[in-house]
């Protein structure tokens, strides 16, 4: 499957064809033959933001899990909070995705209490409700433990991770032929994990996707600079921008 904004459209044709019936990690109990689509924000809420307006067009709702300890983008920053908005004006659901690694090891009963404490922040900054999961490259032991999570839904769970087909993009690389899979109709329950940030309207190398994002930087850096120095252009040097 390519990774492009048409081949996902392709995807979505092909469960609706199949049969299957997008749902919610709140409502798939509600049919016999559901998928539930899933996004982690891991780099880019703009890329996240341009994959739920494709969602939007085709009728269809997904988790959208945001990081709030990444380093490369701030969840609480204006321009932040309105992208998120945005994607849950559209009709999708904003959850949190944890990263175990940003804390020093703990105990199971440690790690549900960091979750419960970013999913507070998390509802604070949204002023929504934050009531499902998703583990950000979880280790072995928090797969195998089951957390049980209270108020929310733990994606990683035995439900979704291991009752349900998990399908995932991680890396830019799906492990399965996800396409061949899904046209199958052999698994009445799919979970389907993509990563927005891969996605564009032409194929394109993991390196270009890659350089381009890292090389972006110097221009948003400009622009938020900009907004806070007066004259920066004379600072920088004639009025260029990186």
């Amino acid at each position: 499957m390519e990774f492009t904004y048409s081949a996902y459209k392709n995807l979505i044709h092909l469960l609706q064809t199949g049969g299957y019936r997008v749902c919610s990690y709140h409502n798939w109990q509600d049919t016999a033959r559901c998928v539930i689509l899933r996004h982690d924000i891991d780099s880019s809420l703009g890329q996240a933001m341009a994959l739920a307006r494709v969602e939007r067009e085709l009728g269809v709702s997904s988790t959208y899990f945001v990081l709030l300890t990444s380093d490369f983008y701030n969840p609480a920053s204006k321009g932040s909070v309105e992208k998120l908005r945005s994607i849950q004006s559209m009709g999708h659901e904003v959850g949190l995705h944890f990263d175990e690694k940003a804390y020093l090891e703990g105990t199971p009963e440690e790690t549900v209490s960091r979750i419960l404490h970013e999913r507070d922040i998390l509802a604070s900054i949204l002023e929504t409700p934050v009531t499902t999961v998703s583990m950000h490259r979880p280790s072995q032991a928090t797969l195998e433990s089951d957390l049980q999570i209270p108020g929310m839904i733990n994606s990683y769970g035995q439900t979704f991770f291991h009752d349900f087909k998990y399908l995932s993009d991680s890396r830019r690389r799906w492990r399965e032929p996800v396409e061949e899979i899904v046209a199958s109709g052999r698994y009445d329950r799919l979970h389907i994990l993509t990563h927005a940030f891969w996605y564009h309207y032409q194929e394109e190398p993991i390196e270009v996707t890659v350089r381009r994002f890292i090389s972006s930087a110097n221009q948003e850096r400009y622009r938020q600079m900009e907004e806070n120095i007066t004259d920066l252009a004379s600072i920088m040097g004639g009025g260029a921008s990186l």
